[in-house]
């Protein structure tokens, strides 16, 4: 299945085309086998073709299908959980190595863009969080506070600079994290094929791995048309896991996420609404999500999946909830639908999986795909040829299914067709 507009929205639209793949055909003995064409996996091809090894990643379907082709495009540092908790909870070595890393993540994001010359309307220009009420600006006043402890470039904004910044009145206040910013979450993708192809990795797309087994020291992959044998196996597939890697799908609980953006804004309007181009979220529990792309575009988000029922409540909900924080653009039509998923842990901290002997994986990505999928690329990278955990940011996790997923992930999806529902009637 192709990337279309009924998937992949205004990302497919807009992004140049990808470069040219093929379904794997034939048989092809690897250094590293890479299963899965997001932000992790290229990262790591690019990473590991440039240090000489020879690595060919798959993908059931084509480059940026999954989760990092429907990202929201958010650059963010660090991770939903508060930065003190994260040493309590895995321990001070790894706890400090993930901050740090995860800290890092929006400048090596737009470093390799740079680097190799990506066309993926990146902007470094910072991002905004949001503060719905007393309650929002406190957390934002607590994660304000930890991240200047560490030195971070953040800025509180009251309510009267978080007005100026957003172009509405409608929130207590924001947290400007200048570390962070956007970017066409596709385009990104489709640029680190690109790139990793040039540096001589191999990428095959339509080429779903139907079959895994140890064979002695190596591993053999199966696809419909040919096999890979490697000594190493990364898997980054996270929540589209599926054939012999679903246990991976299984150990999450699925988030849906949609997206809606009309066609460009006058210029007098782009001059009051996010003058900045930062991109925004908010502090509500079914969070919303908005910013403008290159073209300036309004491309507004929440909590929900585009799907029976929910493929018009949400959208319904999303034109009122845009015009109430926008007045300015009432009348402004969507142009543009989608969705995907987002892979949960029941901690909100990603994952680092030994699947057998030499088969890797991180997981749980808990909606930062872009800064840690790259990052945690170049990681693997990096563990694979140096074969040491020593710059491992987590410390390895037994696999599990997570519980009550089905019933978790129900509850998701029409919690927020109920709340958005409700919502557009009051």
């Amino acid at each position: 299945m192709p990337v279309a507009a009924e998937s992949h929205g205004l990302w497919g639209k807009s992004a140049p085309a990808a470069p040219v793949t093929n379904a794997l055909a034939g048989n092809l003995r690897v250094d590293v086998a890479v299963i899965g064409a997001g932000f992790t996996g290229l990262s790591a091809a690019l990473h590991l073709a440039e240090s000489g090894s020879k690595v060919a990643v798959l993908d059931a379907e084509e480059i940026g299908f999954g989760g990092s082709g429907r990202n929201v495009g958010l650059v963010n540092a660090g991770l939903w959980v508060m930065p003190s908790e994260i040493p309590k909870v895995l321990g001070a070595e790894y706890g400090e190595r993930l901050l740090s890393i995860l800290s890092d993540a929006p400048q090596e994001v737009y470093g390799l863009v740079s680097k190799h010359g990506m066309d993926c309307e990146a902007m470094h220009v910072g991002t905004l969080h949001c503060a719905v009420g007393d309650t929002g600006l406190r957390d934002l006043e607590a994660r304000y506070a930890e991240w200047r402890a560490r030195g971070a470039p953040v800025e509180l904004l009251d309510q009267a600079a978080a007005a100026r910044a957003l172009g509405t009145n409608a929130y207590r206040g924001a947290l400007l994290d200048k570390r962070a910013g956007t970017i066409q979450p596709l385009a990104y993708a489709r640029g680190l094929g690109r790139a990793a192809m040039a540096a001589g990795a191999s990428v095959y797309s339509s080429s779903p791995v139907q079959g895994c087994e140890r064979d002695g020291s190596v591993w053999r992959l199966m696809t419909p048309g040919g096999s890979v044998t490697a000594d190493w196996v990364i898997v980054a597939t996270n929540a589209f896991s599926s054939g012999p890697f679903q246990m991976i799908r299984q150990a999450l609980v699925r988030l849906p996420y949609f997206q809606c953006a009309t066609e460009p804004l006058p210029e007098h309007l782009l001059k009051e609404i996010i003058p900045g181009r930062q991109g925004a979220w908010d502090t509500k529990e079914v969070l919303s999500s908005f910013r403008l792309d290159s073209a300036g575009r309004f491309i507004f988000g929440s909590v929900g999946a585009l799907r029976a029922g929910g493929q018009q409540v949400h959208p319904d909900w999303a034109r009122r909830a845009m015009v109430k924080l926008f007045p300015a653009l009432e009348g402004a039509a969507f142009a543009h639908e989608w969705y995907g998923w987002i892979g949960m842990t029941d901690d909100a901290l990603p994952r680092f999986l030994e699947l057998g002997p030499q088969m890797v994986a991180f997981t749980g990505y808990n909606g930062r795909g872009i800064g840690p999928g790259t990052v945690f690329g170049r990681v693997l990278a990096q563990h694979v040829t140096r074969r040491s955990n020593d710059l491992l940011p987590l410390p390895v996790t037994q696999l599990s299914g997570a519980d009550w997923r089905q019933l978790k992930e129900f509850g998701y999806e029409a919690g927020a067709a109920a709340v958005h529902l409700v919502d557009a009637r009051m």
